[in-house]
């Protein structure tokens, strides 16, 4: 005994009574369990870093699509003003109207804009029939008149196109 009444190594007889190989073995299952929850930890902040990214482009495509969604009507209006000008023959008005329009269908299109196509059979993933019709000649189930364009972003259908099917 010391002059403080403690011996020297007090407090360490339950370490040195665990042999060394327990201890080894206990600090390297510690030591693995600790790796482990790292691991885990990292695997779930890259699933998460990885659902940010598709969510924000995600939220991206859904922006773009409202937008566009919008200015679908400005694009049907114009259509029917160079039927119009054609019509009556206002050159002027068609050669203006004509660029707007161009212009417009350019900037949807640079968008990933592009019309749904009505030559052949009706889709219903695509088209949206708003009356059946007997056409002599006319295939049954097929397309014979467009009555309102239909359009796709990307791959989505923003807006089916409204047609007259052969019955």
């Amino acid at each position: 005994m010391t002059e403080h009444g403690l011996e020297p190594n007090a407090g360490t007889d339950s370490e040195e009574s665990v042999p060394a190989d327990d201890r080894i073995a206990e600090l390297e299952r510690e030591r693995d369990e600790y790796l482990d929850s790292l691991q885990r930890l990292k695997a779930e902040f890259d699933n998460f870093r990885k659902r940010t990214v598709n969510e924000r482009a995600a939220q991206s495509a859904r922006a773009g699509e409202s937008l566009v969604k919008e200015l679908l009507p400005v694009l049907d209006d114009l259509e029917r003003a160079l039927v119009a000008a054609e019509e009556h023959e206002e050159a002027k008005l068609e050669d203006g109207v004509r660029l707007v329009h161009r212009a417009l269908a350019d900037v949807l299109a640079r968008t990933g804009l592009a019309e749904i196509e009505t030559d052949g059979a009706f889709d219903p993933h695509v088209h949206e029939a708003l009356l059946a019709q007997p056409v002599e000649g006319a295939e049954p189930g097929s397309i014979v008149q467009v009555l309102q364009k239909g359009y796709r972003l990307g791959d989505r259908v923003l807006r089916p196109a409204r047609v007259v099917v052969a019955e």
